[in-house]
């Protein structure tokens, strides 16, 4: 597998730094969901929680697929300082 900067593969890095986005999102997201509410908006506001949950399933299966590569021992580990 190939490894990045980072010393992380590739395929681990990027589900990382999905689960990173998906969770920054799902955060944001309830902002948007307080302001469509308090606009009276209440379509927008149910639009806006069907977004953030199915961010948060895609962090879920991050998380699945994370473990699993730590299970296998196919993911790199960070290099030794």
């Amino acid at each position: 597998m190939a490894t990045g900067e980072t010393g992380f593969d590739d395929v681990t890095f990027d589900l990382i730094s999905l689960q990173y986005h998906s969770l920054k999102a799902g955060h944001d997201y309830g902002q948007y969901v307080r302001d469509a509410r308090n606009a009276g908006k209440e379509d927008i506001a149910a639009f806006f929680e069907s977004v953030m949950a199915e961010d948060s399933q895609r962090a879920q299966k991050c998380h699945e697929f994370l473990s699993e590569l730590t299970k296998d021992g196919t993911s790199a580990t960070a290099p030794q300082a």
